[in-house]
């Protein structure tokens, strides 16, 4: 068994504000599926039992949700939903008539699920908690064990977990729980997004959490992310001086984005779902910057309609009202397959037929989905601010085939995303042909660097302060300039509060991140005036290693930007 040293300082990522210290208590994970078994000698009724066991789960959680705070309950009702998913159970059913046994079928189900998710990336695979949840929760029900959860609190503790599902979270009590330590879980998990809501401090993928042991003194810094084990009572007294300063710092932070000389930025969300749209658009910020569709395709056996479509569409814009909407259109293929349009095997899916390239293939699908967004945009009397953008588009042949397919339904501004460096080095001939580009830096990066942003062994060549992957920015930057178009960046970049300052002085107009970013990013941006963006970016792309890039940068922000990192 792994010991921990007697004192130790972690690092993850900050997720809810505020500084705690007290006791560790560890949530014990589920017992996962019964190894001891037998094959599914009836498929049927297995199947049937599984359905059960998912509607006991979704009932008990829907219980829960009518004793949660106000906050708390539309998340409990959607994780509900998803026990109650019916291609959930057609995945368990494939399972059970291969003579898998009941729980392991549960277990093999959600597997392949997650996997899709994971693919994905950023919101989409932080949504993997919620299907875990309802998998353990199953298969608990299934087993006759009791429902997983954190243990009964007996003195304020601060909890230590892999990752909390939201139904645990949902019901924490603020007096009990002092604080949330976990090794998964990301900035717009619903961990995090509960957690800031109850104004306890959180700090998600902390290195090295696992290793912590009950009982062991914990203080945490919820705003920087950082975890001490066994801290010194002066350590503890700086965490809370570092927080007092973090808050003094974001006192101003509001309203439009704009550096110190007023230079304006626009600060926007990147959201998955109607839900999201609801709860981002309850933050001071300019509009959602990219609005992934793809949650409305995945584990489904046939397209969703036209009017299920148009009727998600509209709750976003409405939750937006006359604020910016950037949609990203379907981005599935080998990678991320669909049962409804499945191109066959390809040996490297991410150079293959993905995005856009998709689409070309299977016009019936962007078809339906653009029909849906103009009859959404016109639902809601065209008031918002609704831009619609292609993903993975390489070639201006490309970029002219999707705006000659969206321009004749009345949408207002059609663009691209730049995640390829065919798309980067030739911003400026497309821009002729489109209205706007929005860089994801996680694809570009891979593209430009070479390396798969799956494989964990080359995550060094995939930092967002590579040199290479900013002059890719620079490069699409300069064809906007231009052309007199803008140019956002809708990557995990854009919520870094440092490295925004670098995407600006690039020549960025907008930067899409995690609603809970964007105070931070909106401080950040005020600390600084123009011209020192620009000083920031020429250093950082002028850098011989993406180390020096973030140095070089380091070196000439504001004092009080520290109080923000």
């Amino acid at each position: 068994m792994s010991t921990i040293p007697d004192h130790l300082v972690l690092h993850g990522i900050g997720v809810s504000a505020g500084t705690s210290s007290g006791p560790a208590v560890l949530v014990v994970p589920a017992p996962g599926a019964d190894a001891n078994e037998p094959g599914s000698t009836d498929a049927a009724a297995d199947g049937q039992r599984v359905r059960d066991a998912m509607k006991a789960v979704s009932d008990a959680l829907l219980t829960k949700a009518e004793h949660a705070p106000e906050t708390s309950k539309p998340i409990l009702e959607t994780t509900a939903q998803l026990a109650r998913d019916k291609g959930l159970a057609k995945s368990v059913d494939k399972e059970l008539k291969k003579g898998v046994g009941i729980t392991k079928s549960v277990h093999n189900a959600v597997e392949e699920y997650a996997a899709m998710l994971t693919q994905l990336g950023g919101y989409m695979a932080e949504r993997v908690t919620d299907l875990y949840d309802i998998r353990d929760r199953t298969i608990c029900e299934l087993r006759g064990l009791p429902a997983p959860g954190v243990p009964d609190l007996t003195v304020p503790s601060v909890l230590v977990a892999h990752d909390l599902a939201p139904a645990e979270t949902a019901t924490l009590s603020k007096d009990l729980v002092l604080g949330i330590v976990t090794s998964a879980g990301g900035p717009t998990s619903h961990t995090a997004i509960l957690a800031a809501q109850l104004a306890i401090p959180a700090v998600v993928q902390t290195q090295g959490s696992e290793a912590i042991t009950p009982g062991t003194t914990v203080a945490l810094d919820g705003g920087v992310g950082e975890v001490i084990i066994s801290p010194t009572d002066e350590e503890v007294e700086l965490l809370v001086e570092r927080s007092r300063r973090r808050v003094a710092a974001l006192a101003g932070s509001s309203g439009e984005g704009a550096t110190k000389d007023g230079h304006k930025i626009k600060l926007l969300a990147n959201i998955g779902t109607a839900d999201d749209a609801r709860k981002a658009a309850t933050y001071d910020l300019e509009g959602s910057g990219l609005f992934r569709t793809e949650f409305l395709f995945l584990e489904r056996d046939q397209a969703p309609t036209l009017a299920e479509q148009t009727k998600t569409y509209t709750e976003v814009l409405e939750a937006f009202g006359e604020r910016r909407v950037v949609v990203r259109t379907l981005d599935a293929g080998a990678d991320k397959p669909l049962a409804f349009a499945d191109l066959g095997p390809e040996e490297n899916p991410a150079l293959g037929r993905r995005g856009l390239r998709l689409s070309m293939v299977r016009e019936d699908l962007l078809d339906t989905q653009l029909q849906a967004l103009a009859a959404a945009y016109e639902a809601t009397g065209k008031k918002s601010d609704l831009r619609v953008m292609a993903p993975m588009v390489a070639t201006m042949d490309e970029a002219k085939w999707f705006a000659d397919k969206v321009r004749p339904l009345g949408l207002p501004k059609v663009g691209i995303m730049v995640e390829i460096p065919s798309a980067a080095i030739q911003a400026d001939k497309l821009l002729s042909i489109v209205d706007f580009v929005s860089i994801g830096t996680n694809d570009l990066s891979q593209y430009t660097l070479a390396a798969d942003r799956m494989q964990g062994a080359l995550a060094p060549l995939l930092s967002p302060w590579q040199p290479a992957l900013l002059t890719m920015v620079r490069s699409t930057c300069i064809g906007g300039h231009a052309t007199g178009k803008p140019v956002g960046v809708c990557g995990e970049a854009g919520g870094d509060p440092l490295l925004a300052l670098v995407l600006v002085g690039l020549g960025v107009s907008s930067l899409s991140m995690a609603p809970s970013k964007v105070a931070t990013v909106r401080a950040a941006l005020r600390l600084h005036d123009y011209s020192t963006c620009q000083q920031m970016a020429n250093y950082a792309v002028d850098a011989p290693s993406a180390k020096d890039a973030k140095a070089a940068v380091e070196a000439l922000m504001a004092p009080a930007l520290h109080d923000l990192l």
